[in-house]
């Protein structure tokens, strides 16, 4: 009941300043990030929870599926495919470079051996839709950039998790099976696909038709059964999440059209909760057993790996300069990373990896993430404000010749 009091008195404070932090540089994200830390153990300790606690992990992933599933609704098929080029540049060698990147951070650093860096690269190596919604959502971001910021974020933690898993098992030295991570994979896309399909359908039917009231409630009902059906079947629930909103996009706009408001709003009260409750895993104590190496990790991986991993797949690309280099800084790491990160401490939990070298792992996941959080939610606004501006002088440029 404490941790509840906790997150009704900071959403309280969130909504009262929302007007201001939507013009400054203040950021709902980190004021709840900064309250978990307080109310954790080390300082107030009103709340108990540790990376082992139920409640972390199930947060971060209802958190992780339910942005995924409403930023998958703001594309159909036409759009994924009309603007796949430069997400494709993105995914397809900005991605590589940034896991090949913190990985060699992470063994010449931290001196980790190279296939426990290779975890940490993968690790760390997506995006998160969660935070990238804060440039999306701005109608003063080019629509291309939006585009490649969200197809981006929406598809690399899909991509990373096989990653992920296959070097698990390398470090563990476990006999790792792609077949099988690649049904997963398949599993979860047409679950995706199908499940929204057949139900918008019967909608669609003569037989059936949603009353005005129950509208914003389609989507959300097709959401979490494809979420339900996807965990009890062992597909991967993330692309499950972003295969569905594509889909109800595309066969049911006026089914995303009624879901808009309501699911911006569940995705956002699930965002909140589970940075208060990962902002309370972060203790003073927890923050002084990282080396200071493991700092200078989180600062490279921050400013120097996805900056220039991006900036190498956008070279000769359509977008300016100024727009590459919006998309080249705004990586934010989140809760893609948070759900790996916590399967990393799962392997120690069950036996399969050392529970300290587990740990340090974790650590190291966890400094790049609030540094992240920090970061890339304190300058939204900033660079927004910065490309809004662009756009105006181009603009009185054009109106004056």
């Amino acid at each position: 009941m404490m941790l509840a009091f906790i997150f009704a008195l900071t959403l309280l404070a969130a909504v009262l300043i929302s007007e201001l932090a939507d013009r400054s540089v203040l950021s709902t994200a980190v004021l709840f990030l900064l309250t978990g830390f307080v109310a954790g153990e080390g300082v107030l300790n009103t709340v108990s929870l540790g990376p082992n606690d139920p409640a972390v992990a199930i947060l971060a992933e209802l958190a992780l599926f339910s942005i995924l599933f409403t930023d998958g609704m703001r594309l159909g098929v036409k759009e994924l495919v009309s603007a796949w080029n430069l997400p494709g540049r993105a995914l397809l060698l900005g991605l590589p470079l940034t896991l090949v990147g913190t990985a060699f951070l992470a063994h010449w650093i931290i001196g980790l051996p190279w296939a426990e860096s290779l975890l940490i690269g993968a690790v760390l190596s997506p995006t998160d839709p969660v935070f990238a919604a804060a440039i999306v959502g701005r109608a003063e971001v080019p629509a291309r950039l939006r585009r490649l910021l969200n197809i981006e974020s929406g598809l690399n933690d899909g991509l990373a998790l096989p990653i992920v898993i296959a070097m698990l098992a390398i470090v563990n030295s476990e006999a790792f099976s792609p077949w099988e991570v690649l049904g997963e994979v398949l599993a979860g896309i047409a679950i995706g696909v199908v499940v929204p399909w057949i139900a918008i359908r019967l909608e669609h039917s003569r037989y059936f038709s949603a009353h005005v009231t129950y509208q914003p409630l389609n989507a959300f009902a097709i959401g979490l059964l494809v979420y339900a059906i996807a965990s009890l079947s062992g597909a991967n629930p993330f692309l499950a999440a972003f295969a569905a909103g594509i889909t109800v996009a595309s066969v049911g706009p006026e089914v995303r059209a009624a879901f808009h408001q309501f699911g911006e709003l569940i995705s956002e009260l699930l965002k909140l909760a589970a940075l208060l409750v990962f902002g309370a895993l972060i203790s003073p104590q927890f923050l002084r057993e990282i080396p200071a190496s493991g700092y200078l990790f989180a600062l490279l991986v921050l400013i120097a790996v996805r900056p220039v991993a991006l900036s190498l797949s956008l070279v000769r690309s359509s977008l300016g300069w100024r727009e590459r280099a919006v998309a080249a800084w705004f990586g934010p790491k989140g809760f893609a990373s948070v759900v790996f990160g916590l399967l990393i401490l799962k392997e120690a939990e069950v036996g399969r990896m050392d529970l300290l070298r587990a740990d340090h792992l974790f650590h190291l996941v966890a400094i790049c993430i609030v540094g992240s959080i920090v970061a890339h939610s304190s300058t939204d606004v900033l660079i927004a404000r910065w490309l809004g501006q662009r756009q105006n002088d181009v603009a009185a440029g054009s109106g004056g010749t």
